[in-house]
């Protein structure tokens, strides 16, 4: 639980994405890449979605193809984890998992080969040419690809929002102690709230827009 469970800066509106990290097949089921707490965490994620699907990115990790393909220590990473490359766990694996993928379209999807999703991309620009300042952030891992999606959403100048109970890990220990460093270390630059603080603010803030009459209307 968040310190205050508040969103200091107000309720996020229309330059508010939805930024869900890597749930995919290839963590959810029988593989040794599987994330325990997926499945937990995975209504709060949907709750978040079919709230905003128009507003929402999913990211997915594109491994590498076969043991030994990829740059610099990539290539040692995956002779370490060769039952997961592409050509061991096939194509259908790093999909987004079924309860997830009915959102697209309109719910977008973004690939990545490694843990940023902005390094070697152009995701700050898309972003920033569709005049989002707002990065509200799900998924897993805690500790690794979500880690590095705040890290570089900080650096970039968005507002990062991280959902709390819709974040997952495989390791208990580190996701608790990320938690700690998100709410501590980076408690300036980080709102760390829980999926109900979010819904009630995100939603309400849509609706009075939506019920808002237009100029010269009754």
């Amino acid at each position: 639980m968040s310190k205050s469970d508040t969103l200091r800066y107000g309720a996020p509106g229309d330059s508010a994405v939805h930024l869900c990290v890597d749930m995919q097949r290839m963590f959810a089921e029988g593989t040794e890449w599987n994330m325990p707490w997926l499945e937990r965490v995975l209504p709060n994620i949907v709750a978040i979605t079919s709230a905003h699907p128009e507003r929402t990115i999913f990211t997915r990790f594109i491994p590498a193809r076969k043991p030994g393909h990829g740059v610099g220590m990539w290539r040692q990473y995956y002779e370490r984890w060769a039952s997961m490359t592409i050509d061991q766990i096939g194509p259908d694996m790093v999909g987004l998992v079924p309860d997830l993928a009915t959102f697209v379209p309109p719910a977008k999807v973004f690939d990545k080969h490694v843990y940023s999703p902005w390094t070697g991309s152009d995701l700050h620009e898309q972003l920033r040419g569709a005049d989002v300042d707002t990065v509200i952030i799900t998924g897993g891992e805690t500790d690794v690809c979500v880690l590095s999606t705040m890290l570089g959403a900080v650096d970039w100048g968005f507002r990062v929002i991280l959902v709390q109970d819709a974040l997952c890990s495989s390791a208990d220990e580190t996701h608790d102690a990320m938690m700690n460093i998100y709410m501590n270390r980076f408690g300036e630059q980080v709102e760390t709230i829980t999926m109900e603080t979010l819904l009630e603010s995100w939603q309400a803030r849509s609706h009075a827009r939506a019920e808002k009459p237009t100029e010269g209307g009754r």
